[in-house]
């Protein structure tokens, strides 16, 4: 099967009518998939397939998970707190993981049982997203704890943002209503 430059079909032919089209064009015969029946083969500048292969692997291997931060402090306000969780979603959602740090000033080290319930909240509000790759672990005057994120089918999330709520069932159901 031969696929022309612009991605048009040209049918099955042999290789040296194949060739000879691709000579005619100024272009390189190049095997797309040899495992085929018959064998997929594209008429195309080989300079350009190569370069694009090469930015197709390397887009892959970028795709692989990238290390998000999220910093905590002990008094955290429900509204920051919420928002923070928020953003932990979103990374955690496009398969990145997340490292939660919680950091102490001054008379705060005192309360340090006040940190780690803080961090343990973090860790039951996400656990529908993520689960926990380090522990909350004290070092020196920070906690820390990573989430890696749960398989794609597993997630739910549960703190949206204004424009990404999903319709409430009142709303859903005056809907159907309506129709």
């Amino acid at each position: 099967m031969i696929l022309a430059a612009t991605g048009q079909q040209l049918g099955v032919m042999k290789l040296s009518d194949a060739i000879r089209k691709a000579q005619e064009m100024g272009l390189d015969l190049v095997e797309v998939a040899a495992n085929a029946n018959p064998p997929v083969c594209r008429i195309v500048d080989f300079g350009k397939f190569k370069y694009e292969a090469a930015k197709h692997d390397k887009e892959k291997r970028n795709s692989g998970s990238k290390l998000k931060e999220i910093k905590f402090r002990v008094n955290i306000d429900e509204h920051d707190y919420v928002t923070k969780m928020r953003h932990a979603e979103e990374f955690l959602d496009k398969g990145n993981k997340v490292r939660v740090q919680l950091q102490f000033r001054g008379r705060e080290m005192a309360h340090q049982e006040l940190g780690m319930q803080l961090m343990h909240r973090v860790k039951s509000d996400l656990v529908t997203m993520a689960q926990v790759e380090m522990e909350p672990k004290l070092l020196g005057k920070s906690i820390t704890m990573t989430l890696a994120p749960l398989p794609q089918n597993k997630r739910k999330r549960h703190f949206y943002s204004d424009h990404e709520l999903p319709p409430l069932e009142d709303e859903a159901e005056e809907e159907e209503e309506e129709a």
